[in-house]
């Protein structure tokens, strides 16, 4: 059967997880939507960052953690596209493989998710010492820079186990995506929006990239419909910054993206490990620019001294 018969089954890779699931099949329904005469299946499998759980992520190396099972299924033709939660997507993809599209991004924030003793607290008023969970090391850096009488411990699982824990009382909180609780229904369990002045996002968190082979035409028009644009410049401008920076998803490296008028606006941060130090800029411009403003941010702050922070922190995760 040649590969451009409409009656071809276009395959879709996807983690395992409850949320890469959801992700997915939203896509598949979309898509199935859109092109009701194609049939569209998903393929799952278990990748690097799925099977350890037991180490933290910055100790593994982040880089395609959660993402090079998928990919090299397309680049051996199993699976014509992959669903990936954009933060966990690399800058750099493997030779062959392009990020098609970008899909509407939900909320970006982080969140705080509070065990039932703190229910009438915030994340300024938790007592001193109760024990933070995140695995993230952007959210620790910033936390402790704010919020230095706080405890933080990492914590792994997909996210019915960390609330698990967090339930048996192992945690006094958890920072988790505002997005992730939003997509598998546990928006009641958003005690509060982090707001940015404390904690900076992550690259492409809340949005879904597309990743798929390069000069996939067939592949490339179906995807046409998941995009959305202004999504799409805000992550390109962010990703542009992080790859500048040759940072991973495992590095204190924060973002902001708006649209101010007809200007987007883009904050950066890069910190320290334990939040003593600190840089933060912004920059603005066309979202034609998306790009070309990611690569000024980084460079702006390169110049502040973000570089010295972000190989003093390579060389503590190497030792550590």
């Amino acid at each position: 059967m040649s590969v451009s018969s409409p009656s071809r089954p276009i395959r879709i890779g996807s983690r395992k997880s409850q949320l890469a699931l959801v992700q997915t099949y939203w896509v598949q329904e979309t898509l199935q939507k859109h092109f009701p005469d194609r049939s569209f299946e998903v393929h799952t499998m278990s990748t690097q960052g799925d099977k350890i759980l037991d180490v933290a992520l910055a100790k593994i190396g982040d880089k395609g953690l959660f993402t090079k099972e998928l990919e090299l299924g397309m680049l051996n033709q199993e699976t014509d596209f992959a669903v990936h939660s954009l933060k966990d997507l690399p800058t750099n993809l493997p030779e062959g493989l392009m990020l098609g599209c970008i899909t509407e991004r939900e909320n970006p924030a982080d969140a705080l998710v509070v065990h039932s003793n703190h229910q009438d607290k915030q994340l300024d008023t938790l007592p001193a010492g109760a024990v933070i969970g995140t695995s993230s090391l952007r959210r620790l850096a910033q936390l402790r820079h704010h919020f230095p009488h706080l405890a933080f411990k990492d914590v792994r699982g997909n996210l019915n186990t960390r609330l698990a824990k967090l339930d048996a009382g192992e945690y006094d909180a958890l920072i988790l995506a505002a997005a992730g609780l939003q997509r598998l229904g546990f928006s009641d369990r958003i005690h509060q929006v982090i707001p940015t002045e404390i904690s900076l996002y992550a690259v492409g968190q809340g949005a879904l990239g597309i990743e798929c082979r390069e000069g996939d035409t067939e592949v490339l028009s179906l995807l046409k419909v998941l995009e959305h644009r202004p999504t799409a410049q805000r992550c390109l401008a962010e990703r542009a910054f992080l790859r500048e920076l040759e940072g991973g998803c495992q590095v204190p490296i924060g973002v902001n993206t708006r649209f101010e008028a007809d200007q987007l606006v883009i904050t950066g941060l890069v910190a320290s490990l334990d939040g003593q130090k600190l840089i933060k800029d912004t920059v603005s411009g066309l979202p034609a620019t998306a790009e070309q403003l990611g690569l000024e941010l980084a460079q702006r702050l390169r110049q502040q001294g973000a570089q010295e922070i972000l190989e003093a922190i390579f060389a503590e995760v190497r030792q550590g």
